[in-house]
């Protein structure tokens, strides 16, 4: 457990120092011609992709607490940076009368601030299968935009001994408006993730995982450490 505790520490504060000031970057670089349709599909790709790290669920009265670090290779002409990076600290339990798992996510990194929930829920398939799909909320925001981000996914894993793959699918909706700016842009759009991932039990109650998104405009990494109890 201290193991796992220092892992989530480290990832936590290590991210900041690599991954440059996403509002400082949209600011200096947006104009009145710019598109805001791609910009807004690299953040709506980039708080999605934390939908899920397996298709497993937590269990009652259990928990399921990490921090997921996403990276997104931007597509648009707004972004000057390779990757925009920002880390989620994720939670998850389940409501045993409804069958249903609650979730929750956050950030404040990078000039970028996101807070959000969902249900999810989850089933065994023939005994070495975890199947879940889930949806999810989220408002975000930076100095200069607001966003609202709504997400459905469907994940499947397979338990291997100490390894579980996984590959899910999402589907990712965002209304983005920009504020206190001389101009303004809004745009809203959509776009459909694919991911294939896999998490690693080194340890009892903890995991590290990573995972691959590929989008029609982008592509994205992931990578996080949790523990489970």
């Amino acid at each position: 457990m201290k193991r796992i505790s220092a892992l989530l520490a480290v990832l936590a504060f290590a991210l900041p120092a690599v991954a440059g000031n996403i509002a400082d970057d949209f600011r200096n670089h947006v104009n009145a011609s710019s598109s805001l349709s791609s910009y807004n599909k690299d953040i709506s790709t980039m708080i999605g992709v934390a939908d899920f790290h397996t298709g497993k669920g937590a269990t009652f009265p259990g928990f399921d607490i990490g921090v997921t670090a996403n990276a997104i290779k931007p597509t648009n002409d707004i972004s000057t940076d390779d990757y925009l990076y920002t880390g989620f600290i994720t939670a998850e339990t389940k409501i045993p009368v409804l069958d249903l798992g609650v979730m929750l996510r956050g950030t404040d990194m990078n000039g970028f601030k996101s807070l959000g929930g969902g249900l999810k829920y989850s089933f065994k398939l023939l005994e070495v299968f975890d199947i879940s799909a889930m949806a999810f909320y989220d408002k975000a925001s930076t100095d200069w935009y607001e966003v609202d981000h709504y997400s459905a996914s469907a994940t499947a894993s397979l338990s291997f001994l100490f390894l579980t793959p996984y590959a899910g699918i999402g589907y990712d909706y965002s209304d983005m408006d920009t504020k206190d700016l001389p101009f303004h842009l809004s745009s809203s759009d959509d776009s459909v993730r694919y991911t294939l991932g896999a998490s690693l039990t080194p340890f009892p109650f903890g995991y590290i995982f990573g995972a691959y998104t590929k989008t029609a405009n982008n592509e994205g990494f992931q990578a996080g450490v949790g523990v489970h109890f």
